[in-house]
């Protein structure tokens, strides 16, 4: 099999980059625990004063429906993402005021919106951030995050769960998991940018 488009494929969906300092790191929602605990990870050595996790429950099933890995390690009862995160986060060392919750979202785009907003509040204008987020998801999650904070330069963090970035075309999850965002990329970057670009000049 040729690879490239395999490794085109990969290497567009599948960010990564060196990190760096930052102002804050942003953890939009889901239900794998394996998020915050890289994001409390980072917090505890310094990468940032601010962790901001986001997230209620997928509009699509209306409740959070508990979690997808770890359920022995985390046996609370969630209402929200948020709260979940929340408590993986305090677990895991990272200090009650230094994390910023954000608990409407209910999709992608959301989360980074509604994280904009929480941070406006606050006063709280990132130069820099890390944005954590699982592997297959972080172009998209990276587009979302950049529309809503055109000003802060972006790192990613990615984890990679369930799907993983050196194998993901090997498995019909894998497959339908990374083909799903391509094209969600592709019905969703339209609207998104035509909301921030500025109109064409009249001749």
């Amino acid at each position: 099999m040729n690879m490239r488009i395999i490794d085109d494929i990969t290497n567009f969906l599948f960010v990564e980059d060196r990190l760096e300092k930052a102002d804050a790191i942003f953890v939009p929602g889901g239900s794998y625990p394996e998020l915050p605990e890289r994001a409390a990870a980072l917090w505890k050595e310094g990468y940032a004063p601010w962790v901001v996790p986001s997230g209620r429950y997928s509009v699509t099933i209306g409740k959070f429906t508990g979690l997808k890995s770890q359920a022995e390690k985390y046996s609370g009862d969630y209402a929200t993402e948020c709260e979940f995160y929340t408590e993986v986060l305090q677990a895991n060392g990272v200090d009650q005021g230094s994390i910023l919750k954000e608990d409407r979202a209910q999709y992608t785009a959301q989360n980074a919106i509604f994280t904009r907003e929480l941070l406006d509040a606050g006063g709280i204008y990132p130069q820099k951030a890390i944005l954590c987020c699982k592997g297959y998801h972080a172009r998209r999650c990276l587009m979302y995050y950049q529309f809503s904070f055109p000003d802060t330069a972006f790192l990613v963090a990615p984890v990679d769960i369930t799907v993983g970035r050196e194998s993901w075309y090997r498995t019909e999850q894998g497959l339908k998991k990374v083909l799903g965002e391509l094209e969600r990329l592709g019905t969703q970057f339209g609207p998104e940018y035509d909301r921030f670009r500025e109109p064409p000049c009249n001749s």
